[in-house]
């Protein structure tokens, strides 16, 4: 497995591999700290595009606000290596942030409306982040496939409209959500989770659990779901609610029933970190690892 620097390295690996004309280029955008999320996308890219996976591993500054985490996040770029290798990627494209920003550059990618609305409210800027850096990663690797998780809905949502808007060419591939045992969703995140942190944010996947149980006992009404929601998390005083959503998964507007394909998000502060959850309506349960 090579390890990328530049954008002309990732390129050239690229094409190199279209003048084969054995398939297509898979990307796998991270920022590191992978787990068995990640395992999972970097296995399906490896299922449609074998020996043609591109892994990302670079912490992005841009996607981070000026009280968040970008210098504490987690680092491990030698273990993500061997586990990115392990599942089946080709390439890890490991970029420094002179790279992917020149100091001269002035572009930026602004999905309006849909930047602003769930994280995008609650972290201003952060979409904008995410939107640049996804569309120069998918430029640098000309890839025909991008794999993300569910975990990161609104993500989803956002870059799916940028891909729309800017014709791009690259299909984005949604994998399921892992979670550990108990329910949690997997993050890399959740190494700053105490252990009654820890146990306190299990709260996040037992209001996804009281929601799908009515959902599955046909209630639809929007209100009825979100008060029981609210409900869960008030059993948990010490975690501090970001929001509670019943949205389109497309516009990610709010709705007055839940239809098959609606997304129930969540966000909410266990101590000092903030975690994200949801469930799309109508779907099967997600994975546990």
């Amino acid at each position: 497995m090579q390890i990328l620097k530049t954008v002309e390295e990732l390129r050239a690996w690229s094409r190199a591999l279209r003048c084969d004309g054995g398939g297509g280029i898979a990307l796998v955008p991270t920022m590191g700290a992978l787990h068995a999320g990640h395992e999972s996308l970097i296995r399906s890219a490896a299922e449609a595009q074998p020996g043609r996976v591109a892994v990302s591993i670079f912490v992005n500054p841009t996607q981070f606000g000026p009280n968040e985490d970008f210098a504490r996040y987690p680092r491990t770029f030698t273990a993500d290596c061997a586990l990115a290798e392990r599942e089946g990627a080709t390439v890890i494209f490991a970029p420094s942030v002179e790279e992917m920003y020149p100091a001269s550059a002035a572009t930026f990618v602004d999905v309006e409306g849909l930047s602003d609305r769930l994280d995008g409210a609650s972290r201003p800027g952060h979409f904008r982040g995410v939107a640049t850096v996804v569309a120069k990663l998918m430029i640098a690797a000309e890839a025909d496939l991008a794999f993300f998780g569910q975990k990161d809905a609104a993500q989803v949502a956002v870059l799916r409209r940028m891909v729309a808007d800017l014709r791009l060419g690259t299909k984005i591939v949604v994998c399921p959500i892992v979670r550990e045992a108990d329910g949690l969703a997997l993050s890399s995140r959740n190494v700053y989770l105490s252990a009654e942190e820890r146990k306190q944010a299990l709260v996040l996947s037992r209001a996804i659990g009281r929601v799908e149980s009515l959902v599955a006992g046909a209630e639809r009404q929007s209100a009825v779901l979100l008060e029981a929601a609210r409900g869960v998390f008030a059993q948990e005083p010490g975690v501090r609610v970001d929001y509670i959503e019943l949205v389109d998964w497309e516009t990610l507007w709010p709705v007055l029933n839940a239809v098959p394909g609606t997304l129930f998000a969540v966000a909410a502060w266990v101590g000092k970190t903030r975690l994200i959850d949801n469930a799309i309506i109508g779907r099967a349960a997600t994975t546990r690892s």
